[in-house]
């Protein structure tokens, strides 16, 4: 651990994670004394324990049904076995080197890492290993934690995603509790590694926070891959055995496999660290903040998964280099929650950034939306590809277009310039006189607009 000597610093973060991390190397940046407080490993949930393992065994699954379908182009291969412990040692080795140069950027910074569980004793001040580290101003950024349902105990043939991850061997049947993202996603590798897999979902679609039009596509992809799910009905129980786990529904239905993951999405880590006793509100365990993330104690600020909204790694960044700058005078944009990009990498992907035509609907009036879907079956690319799937674009009419939503494989890759349309509030127009290379799928979009724009190219109008 750092020995400050009672020194005291211009930021105090707590967490190490995608929200405390941004914070801290942005304020070193802009020539603060930052101390870190980390009781786990800096890089948090999303380098150890989410995003970055979820997806090198997405791209591990991605390789298992080129091998097994490689005929379809050509190329005759096949499928030997799934070797997981191969699978976690390449896993390992990309988190290892993510983790080895965030480390270099850290010390290279020169902020002082203590490692340790910390708790906020006073506004201005965290105590981690007996020593109280005292800042001009504190971040608090101490993230989330797989969460269950009341009286869904984890154990056993019972786990959540940290459990999941940690795997050596695929379970020939799975049911997995939550059809959201990380429901979704771990549907995706394990039906790619052989596994049976069938998906509870109590909200009536698959990925419900996506539009409408995407989770039904969503719904029909997964059917065609084999992936069973049943929506529109809340989990009951579950006992276990040694033969595996037994699944019940409310209206009487029930499923067994050897494993049950609980995908019910993530909760805040704020009990036990000291907020409440501070003065900070908090509602249902997420810090209340204002616009400028702001708890309103002293000068407290909040970033990450703690925040009400949505749990995504690059939301978390954002917010803390939001806050580093907004505590260096700098004034910064306030962050827009709706223009933040939403990823679910499973097999096909799911990508959107703005409002769902639902949405738009409410906040602009029926009347003044319009929506506008192109088939990527038009698209080149996608056709080599072998992929299936649309993009959805929602406009005002007359007016900007204000949610951009894509199935299909690699859509995530296509985000970027998405997020670019709607964030600078974009007419159909202004991107259709924009040139997109051929053959590419980021060429779809610029066709999508170009049909939104009232000038067809490779589309029926």
């Amino acid at each position: 651990m750092a020995d400050t000597n009672g020194t005291a610093f211009d930021i105090v973060v707590l967490g190490g994670g995608s929200g405390g991390y941004a914070a801290a190397l942005r304020a070193a940046q802009l020539g603060k004394t930052v101390a870190l407080i980390e009781a786990d490993k800096v890089g948090g949930t999303c380098l150890h324990y989410g995003c970055i393992p979820t997806k090198a065994l997405l791209h591990a699954a991605e390789l298992a049904d080129n091998a097994r379908d490689g005929a379809h182009f050509g190329v005759h291969t096949s499928l030997d076995h799934i070797d997981m412990n191969g699978v976690n040692e390449y896993k390992s080795t990309v988190i290892g080197r993510l983790y080895k140069g965030l480390q270099g950027l850290i010390k290279s910074r020169k902020i002082t890492v203590f490692e340790g569980f910390g708790k906020l004793v006073a506004p201005d001040t965290v105590e981690v290993n007996g020593e109280r580290v005292t800042g001009g101003h504190v971040i608090i950024a101490t993230g989330s934690y797989a969460r269950s349902l009341p009286g869904l105990e984890i154990g056993g043939r019972v786990i959540t995603s940290d459990q999941a991850l940690q795997l050596d061997w695929v379970p020939k049947s799975a049911i997995i509790l939550g059809g959201g993202v990380i429901g979704s996603e771990f549907a995706s590798v394990w039906k790619s590694f052989g596994a049976d897999v069938t998906i509870i979902e109590a909200l009536p679609h698959l990925v419900p926070n996506e539009d409408e039009a995407l989770s039904k596509a969503f719904e029909r992809a997964f059917r065609k891959r084999g992936i069973n799910f049943n929506v529109g009905v809340r989990f009951s129980g579950v006992t276990q055995d040694d033969n595996g786990v037994h699944v019940s529904l409310e209206d009487g239905k029930t499923f067994d496999a050897d494993l049950l993951l609980v995908a019910v999405g993530r909760g805040p880590r704020t009990s036990g660290v000291g907020f409440e006793e501070q003065g900070i509100t908090l509602d249902r365990g997420f810090v209340i903040t204002d616009e400028r993330l702001h708890t309103g104690v002293g000068n407290v600020y909040a970033v990450g998964d703690i925040v009400p909204g949505l749990q995504l790694a690059h939301r978390g960044f954002a917010q803390g280099i939001f806050v580093a700058e907004e505590i260096a005078g700098l004034k910064p944009a306030a962050i827009v929650e709706s223009g933040i990009p939403r990823v679910t990498y499973s097999d096909p992907e799911v990508a959107s950034v703005g409002l769902t035509e639902a949405r738009a609907k409410e906040v602009h009036g029926a009347d003044a939306v319009e929506t506008l879907e192109y088939n990527l079956g038009g698209n080149g690319k996608s056709q080599i590809l072998g992929t299936q799937g649309f993009i959805k674009l929602v406009r005002q009419k007359d007016g900007p277009v204000v949610g951009v939503h894509m199935i299909g494989a690699r859509v995530g890759e296509l985000i970027g310039e998405g997020q670019l349309i709607v964030n600078w509030e974009a007419y159909p127009e202004d991107v259709a006189s924009l040139v997109h290379a051929h053959p590419t799928q980021n060429e779809a979009l610029g066709e999508a607009h170009l049909a939104l724009a009232g000038k067809p190219l490779h589309a029926h109008n």
